[in-house]
């Protein structure tokens, strides 16, 4: 499968696409304020480039439980400079990590071809025609308010993704331009977590996948470790996911996940 960024393209299947986290943010979970000067923040793009990232995911307001929500203009101010900085020296695609369609339409016109919803195109019932007009594509995450489902968790899964599909449909988005993540992490326990890590190969029915453990307080527990010490955790479902079929892996160390993933590729994909 062709996923089009606009001008540019990624074939999905062949091997693992590497996205590189760039959050621009004072408060993240794992390097909250040290990418929040632009200068530091290219250079660590750039970086991140040069060490295998296919794409690199700029966010302007953490997400992690308990983190402050911040004003579109606040969001603005911090990804903007970036993207356009980011976009005149990289030919790598770019994402904008929001769940606001003024952040993600300004992203786009500063250069930006992807759009990161961690609410799948269901809390902003803009983000969709936002998708369409510029004909991006989108990466939609599952989410939920609390860790309480009524159903097994990957059937709980699956539901959301058929309503952010059936929106997608609804504004003539093709399925081929929407990326899954079952948003690990998000909305889930830790038991929920890894059950998902589990069964990821149930979800492959409905589209290309993408996985996001990098560093997230599930590999923390088992390790009992801090954020950055937590690379190995990483490579562990990070072949895991390979494994069962994922397209695409969200990383903070792209180095070590670019290389772990051309072993397991070889190894696994035909």
């Amino acid at each position: 499968m062709i996923l089009k960024f606009r001008d540019k393209k990624l074939e999905l299947g062949k091997r693992t696409i590497i996205m590189g986290i760039l959050n621009i943010t004072p408060d993240s979970f794992s390097d909250g304020g040290e990418y929040i000067d632009i200068y530091k923040s290219i250079y660590h793009a750039q970086k991140m480039v040069e060490d295998g990232a296919d794409i690199i995911d700029v966010g302007g307001e953490s997400t992690r439980p308990g983190s402050k929500i911040v004003s579109i203009d606040e969001e603005l101010g911090r990804v903007i400079p970036v993207i356009e900085e980011l976009s005149q020296i990289t030919n790598v695609p770019i994402s904008i990590d929001t769940y606001k369609h003024e952040v993600a339409e300004a992203a786009i016109l500063a250069g930006a071809s992807i759009i990161n919803d961690i609410w799948g195109l269901q809390k902003d019932k803009q983000m969709a025609v936002i998708a369409k007009k510029y004909n991006v594509p989108v990466i939609a995450m599952h989410n939920h308010d609390g860790n309480e489902y009524e159903k097994d968790i990957i059937e709980e899964i699956k539901m959301f993704f058929n309503k952010t599909l059936k929106i997608a449909k609804e504004n003539n988005i093709s399925k081929n331009m929407i990326i899954l993540d079952p948003g690990i992490g998000f909305g889930k326990t830790y038991e929920q977590n890894i059950e998902i890590i589990q069964r990821l190969e149930e979800l492959r029915e409905l589209g290309p996948i993408l996985l996001g453990t990098s560093r997230k307080s599930t590999l923390g527990k088992i390790l009992d470790l801090p954020p950055k010490d937590r690379i190995e955790g990483t490579l562990a479902t990070t072949v895991i996911g390979i494994q069962k079929g994922v397209d695409i892996v969200r990383v903070h160390d792209v180095l070590e996940k670019k290389r772990c993933a051309m072993v397991a590729d070889k190894i696994l994909r035909k």
